[in-house]
C-alpha cells in the first residue's frame, strides 16, 4: 500500500515495465490510446518530457511517464547535481532506450538548471525536486505554456502556497493540464470507499484520523569542504526551507485524503510535537514527532499524527467515523454499526502509474485537468498544522495563508548562506512550543 515510487524502481524488471505498456494494464490506459493527430507545437503525437530533479522520487515518477501509452521521449534533464543527473538517466535510458534521448547539451545542472530545461523544446515537465523549489519551478513551467506533472509537497511556507495557487489559475487560462502526486485519488480502494462513504455507508461524519508514523528516512552526513548550502541541499529532509518538515513531506498524503472526504479544509489547527530521538546533528531543525487536532468549519474534527521513532508502533493510514460506522481507508474497508460491511477485493492497478497514465490521457484527449488547487490546498494544511505544532498555538487557516511567511533564502548559490545557519557546535535553532511564533 505505501510503496513509494523509489522502491517500485528499485522492485520493477524488464518483465514488469514491458508489461506496464500493454493497453488495459492500468484502469486509465484503456482510454489512453497513442494520439492520432498532434498533442504539440511540432505538428505530432510525441509528447517530449524534461525531468526537473533527478533524485529516487524523480527518476521513478519519470518512469512512469514513460510507461503510459502512446508516444512519449524524455529529452532533457536538470538537477542541482550531476551526480544525481547521470545516475537517473543510466536508469531510464536502460529501461526505455527507445524513450530516452537526452544528449549532453540537454543536461543542465546548478540551481538554474530548470530553466534551461523547460526551454530546451519539452512539451511537459516533472517537477520532483525538493519541495521548497516547487512554486519557482511551477510558475515557470506555466508561464511557459508547458503541461506539468509535480510531487507533492507543492511548497513549503504560505507564500510558495499562494504562488502555486496564482500560477494554477493561470495554467487553466492556457489550457495546461497539471497532475500532483496524491496517488491515493487515483487509486481504487480510495475511489469506492469514498463513493461509499458519500453515499452514506456509514452516515454522517464524526471523526477522521490519520497517521504516518514510522521509523524515519535517510540521513546523509556533512561532507569534507562542502558550502553550508551544499550540505543542506544534499541533506535537504531535514530542512525546512527544502522540505517543510515531514509533517509536510510525507503526513500530505494522509491530510489530503481526509479533506477529501471531509469535501472541504480545515479552518484551524492546534498541537504539539518535538525532538525526542532524531536529535543528531545531521538531523537538522525538523521535528520528530507532530500531533495536531484540525477543526472544519462544519465542526467536524480530524485528529493527525506523524512520527519518525524507530521501534514505535508504526501505521500509515486513514479512518472515518461515523454515526453508523467506520471506515479503514487504506485497507479498504467500511463496517456499519447494522451489521453491513464491505471490503475492497479486485485487483488494483499500481496508482502511482495510474495518475500518470490519467494525466496523459487528458493531454492527449484536451480534456481539463487541473490537480494544483487540491494540492496547494493539502499542502497548506499540512503547513498549518506545523505552525500549530511549533508555536503550540491555535492557528487559523486565513490568517496563517496570508501571513506572508517566505522560508526561502535571499540567493540560490552553493556560496550563499541558506536561511538557516548551524551555532559553533554545529546544531541548528529547534522550534520552541510557547516561545516560536506560528509564521
Amino acid at each position: 500500500m505505501n510503496t513509494s515510487r523509489r522502491s517500485f524502481i528499485k522492485n520493477s524488471s524488464a518483465a514488469v515495465l514491458g508489461a506496464s505498456l500493454l493497453p488495459g494494464s492500468a484502469k486509465a490506459s484503456q482510454s489512453a490510446s497513442p494520439a492520432t493527430g498532434p498533442v504539440n507545437a511540432f505538428g505530432d503525437g510525441t509528447i517530449r518530457l524534461a525531468l526537473i530533479g533527478c533524485g529516487g522520487r524523480g527518476t521513478g515518477a519519470a518512469w512512469q511517464a514513460l510507461s503510459t501509452a502512446g508516444d512519449v521521449k524524455l529529452v532533457a534533464m536538470a538537477d542541482a547535481f550531476s551526480d544525481r543527473l547521470e545516475d537517473s538517466l543510466g536508469q531510464l535510458s536502460g529501461a526505455f532506450p527507445e524513450r530516452v534521448e537526452v544528449p549532453e547539451e540537454n543536461r543542465f545542472t546548478g540551481f538554474d538548471a530548470y530553466e534551461r530545461a523547460i526551454a530546451a523544446g519539452v512539451d511537459m515537465v516533472i517537477l520532483t525536486t525538493p519541495p521548497g523549489f516547487r512554486p519557482i519551478h511551477f510558475e515557470a513551467a506555466v508561464a511557459a505554456g508547458k503541461h506539468v506533472f509535480m510531487e507533492k509537497p507543492v511548497a513549503v511556507d504560505a507564500n510558495g502556497i499562494q504562488r502555486v495557487l496564482a500560477a494554477a489559475r493561470q495554467a487553466d487560462v492556457a489550457g495546461l493540464k497539471v497532475g500532483v502526486g496524491l496517488q491515493r485519488r487515483h487509486q481504487d480502494r480510495y475511489l469506492q470507499g469514498i463513493e461509499r462513504i458519500r453515499d452514506g455507508a456509514i452516515g454522517e461524519l464524526t471523526l477522521l484520523r490519520c497517521y504516518w508514523n514510522g521509523a524515519g528516512v535517510w540521513v546523509r552526513p556533512r561532507e569534507a569542504a562542502q558550502t553550508e548550502m551544499t550540505y543542506q541541499m544534499r541533506n535537504w529532509y531535514y530542512f525546512n526551507w527544502l522540505c517543510g518538515d515531514h509533517i509536510t513531506e510525507q503526513h500530505i498524503h494522509n491530510l489530503d485524503v481526509c479533506n477529501w472526504l471531509a469535501g472541504g479544509f480545515p479552518v484551524s489547527a492546534q498541537g504539539q510535537g518535538g525532538r525526542q530521538v532524531r536529535t543528531g546533528i545531521d538531523h537538522g531543525e525538523i521535528f520528530d514527532h507532530h500531533m495536531v487536532e484540525y477543526t472544519y468549519a462544519s465542526g467536524l474534527k480530524m485528529i493527525s499524527q506523524c512520527r519518525h521513532m524507530p521501534g514505535a508502533w508504526s501505521n500509515v493510514n486513514e479512518y472515518a467515523h461515523g454515526t453508523h460506522g467506520t471506515a479503514d481507508m487504506g485497507n479498504g474497508t467500511i463496517e456499519s454499526t447494522g451489521g453491513w460491511k464491505w471490503r475492497f477485493r479486485e485487483d488494483e492497478p499500481n496508482p502511482y502509474q495510474v495518475e500518470h497514465d490519467d494525466l496523459f490521457a487528458a493531454i492527449r484527449g484536451g480534456t481539463p485537468y487541473n490537480e494544483a488547487e487540491y494540492g496547494a490546498k493539502s499542502t497548506m494544511t499540512s503547513i498549518l498544522g506545523r505552525m500549530a505544532t511549533y508555536s503550540g498555538s491555535t492557528v487559523h487557516w486565513d490568517a496563517a495563508i496570508e501571513s506572508g511567511q517566505d522560508l526561502s533564502p535571499a540567493s540560490y548559490d552553493f556560496d550563499a548562506e541558506p536561511p538557516v545557519l548551524p551555532d559553533a557546535d554545529g546544531r541548528y535553532a529547534i522550534a520552541i512550543p510557547g516561545v516560536t511564533a506560528p509564521y
